[in-house]
């Protein structure tokens, strides 16, 4: 027999993906209760079909290709992937897609959980249709916060919804490697997952309308371009598609622009993604999309919703995806952190209106130094804004760019490639942003962005010296080149 059961809670969040459970811990150990409402799995997409499983596709290549290109361990290098192990690897870093592990932390931190999927239906009022078969009517004396990530967004393409085709969540997941892969996309998942399938066997090509990779600068991307098709995979970039049809063998065919066509065994599209906002309620408090258009949401410094208030003041909060802002989990994480705390120090009346920025209810970074890392190999790494970015902003800027050909690099491998650009706010002498490409420069980031938001004036960035033989040496460098 279904029961509606009516419950109370200080913070109601959305979703349980990596943003709602930092929000909802935030929240927590500022004193007040917190609820999770979740309809799949405990841990969120970056959990199970995003992060952690495709990195874990990614690792092996990487780690085979870095033996393959130093002499005296290429040598002793005598077999390809396993794919089965890689595979297998994979499943473990997903928990097999069981989230026990994950409700064992939401319950030790003495957040609540309810499984289900929920709705608003006034300000502070959420319905839940409980996985339990229950109706659960819960309000919020504080926060609802939307947590609720993001999916695909695909393109007008005729004959695709006539077709069976994967998103990132099947590529991540898949059980075997198809013979022949077509990715849709140039972006960030398209790409890694175009080589991660592509070192596993597959024949792979990727078909972009635009560049591989455009929103980083072009001598970055170009390393990237250049490492795919060292793979094996074939290119077909600034190539619309106009049409999809199957075919009776259970494969497809891509008709592209110029009377290319191209035939797979499986279709990945990785055309962009778009905040989860359906089916939430949303225009039940006065939120609502244009025509024809997904919704997407203002929000403040701390994450609040813009429009969504009742008596009691402002109590709507997006984080992570859902806020439409900046689509990394370790920037929704952040986000979360920050909102967590804001509704906690409102609770306690120690907040009113919007907090000073770089503080810790402010979301500061998202505007300033985001950083990025595509996973491929070579490695795509970048903080901060870029030199067109900077100058919209209004800045003075000057780019220093160069080879990453320092010692450290030459040691870390036979004929390394790499580059680096610095983009320098020439007024106040400090950095606005920070890119390298090469093999393993995802370890360079953290120092750009310590250095982008602490603001860390060149000259006395010139005094950390990097150590010796290492490829930070770069840094060296770009400051040399710089004039210092």
């Amino acid at each position: 027999m279904t029961e509606q059961l009516e419950r109370e809670f200080d913070v109601i969040v959305l979703g349980a993906g990596a943003a709602g459970e930092n929000v909802a811990d935030r929240a927590v150990q500022g004193g007040l209760s917190a609820v999770l409402i979740e309809a799949e799995l405990v841990g969120g997409e970056c959990s199970y079909w995003a992060c952690m499983p495709s990195k874990a596709l990614l690792r092996p290549g990487t780690a085979l290709h870095g033996a393959q290109a130093v002499p005296g361990a290429a040598q002793a290098i005598t077999r390809t992937l396993d794919a089965a192990a890689v595979l297998k690897r994979r499943d473990y870093f997903t928990s097999n897609w069981q989230d026990d592990s994950q409700v064992k932390w939401v319950e030790d931190t003495g957040i609540e959980l309810i499984r289900g999927h929920g709705r608003l239906t006034a300000p502070r009022k959420v319905e839940v249709s409980g996985r339990d078969g229950n109706s659960y009517a819960l309000t919020a004396r504080h926060a609802v916060v939307l947590a609720t990530g993001s999916t695909p967004s695909l393109p007008p393409v005729e004959g695709l919804s006539d077709v069976e085709y994967w998103t990132t969540r099947e590529a991540t997941s898949a059980r075997e490697i198809p013979e022949r892969l077509a990715v849709l996309g140039g972006g960030v998942a398209g790409t890694e997952l175009a080589q991660a399938y592509a070192r596993l066997g597959s024949a792979v090509t990727l078909v972009a309308r635009g560049a591989l990779l455009g929103i980083f600068p072009e001598e970055a991307s170009t390393l990237i371009a250049a490492g795919l098709r060292a793979d094996g995979v074939q290119l077909r970039l600034h190539t619309g598609t106009e049409s999809i049809r199957g075919n009776g063998d259970g494969s497809l065919t891509l008709a592209l622009e110029g009377g290319i066509t191209v035939t797979a065994d499986k279709l990945l599209v990785s055309t962009g993604r778009h905040p989860a906002l359906e089916g939430l309620g949303l225009e039940s408090v006065g939120l609502a999309a244009a025509e024809g258009k997904p919704l997407r949401l203002g929000t403040d410094s701390t994450g609040l919703v813009a429009g969504a208030t009742d008596d009691g003041g402002p109590w709507l909060y997006a984080v992570g995806d859902a806020a439409g802002k900046v689509m990394l989990t370790h920037q929704g994480k952040y986000e979360a952190r920050a909102s967590g705390d804001a509704i906690a120090a409102r609770a306690r009346g120690e907040l009113a209106g919007e907090p000073e920025p770089w503080s810790r209810y402010a979301q500061t970074a998202d505007d300033h130094a985001v950083p990025n890392v595509v996973f491929t190999d070579p490695e795509l790494a970048n903080v901060g804004r870029s030199v067109q970015r900077a100058e919209r902003d209004g800045y003075r800027v000057r780019s220093v760019e160069l080879p990453i050909q320092v010692a450290g690099s030459s040691l870390h491998a036979e004929k390394y490639e790499g580059w680096a650009q610095l983009v320098v706010d020439e007024d106040r002498k400090v950095l606005l942003g920070a890119t390298f490409a090469g093999p393993d420069v995802a370890e360079l980031l953290h120092a750009a962005t310590i250095a982008i938001v602490g603001e860390v004036p060149l000259d006395r960035l010139w005094h950390a010296v990097p150590s010796y033989p290492t490829i930070s040496e770069v840094w060296l460098r770009l400051l040399e080149a710089y004039g210092l």
